[in-house]
């Protein structure tokens, strides 16, 4: 799926050789040792400073970008929310691609999926930091890509609802023949769910894990 050549990016990340293969990819490792620049680096938010990076047998450079991002989509830590309602939240992320909307019985069956019990007109302003962070993860699906890049999805969810909400995630990417790479602190997160462990420590790959 991605292929890593001789990569940098500035003094943060630097990584000779890796291959991420479809399926659940965890990322692990302390603050700072470059995870969420790997992120942003697949989806084309930052570009590197040297070496390739190819998705599917494609160098990310000759892919145009909002190309890649629908295919590709990354949820950051703390992703946005949007002024107004649910409604809108779910939708925008279509206008943004100039995609037909979502009906409204699959927006509601997403909040469903993602323990967000609420009507579509209720205003985001009323929501809690954890229910934001469901409703952004519920946006990220309805928009179905091909690979989920989830940067601490469950950072704002409480141990019973994290459990819930990322079972959700990779038994759906899973049924729809979708990947994920997810950075998280979580081991057991990592231990449940990764079908491939890879550990960085200062901006270098420490150790890679196959469960598989």
């Amino acid at each position: 799926m991605f292929e890593i050549r001789n990569l940098k990016y500035q003094e943060i990340l630097e990584i000779p050789a890796l291959s991420i293969k479809p399926g659940v990819t965890v990322i692990a490792g302390a603050s700072g040792s470059g995870k969420t620049t790997l992120l942003r680096l697949l989806n084309k938010s930052i570009s590197p400073t040297a070496g390739s990076i190819t998705y599917n047998g494609t160098e990310l450079m000759e892919i145009p970008s909002v190309k890649l991002r629908r295919e590709v989509l990354l949820l950051s830590q703390q992703p946005a929310i949007f002024n107004g309602d649910l409604r809108h939240n779910l939708e925008i992320g279509f206008k943004f691609q100039n995609r037909a909307l979502p009906s409204e019985k699959a927006m509601l069956e997403m909040l469903r999926q993602v323990h967000l019990n609420k009507t579509l007109e209720t205003e985001v302003r009323l929501l809690s930091g954890g229910e934001k962070q469901r409703l952004a993860i519920g946006r990220v699906f309805l928009l179905e890509p091909a690979v989920f890049l989830l940067d601490e999805p469950s950072s704002a969810l409480d141990d019973v609802t994290e459990e819930s909400v990322i079972s959700l995630v990779v038994e759906k990417a899973r049924r729809d023949g979708q990947s994920i790479i997810m950075v998280t602190h979580s081991k057991a997160v990592a231990a449940q769910f990764a079908d491939d462990i890879i550990e960085f420590e200062a901006g270098k790959i420490k150790a890679k894990e196959s469960k598989s």
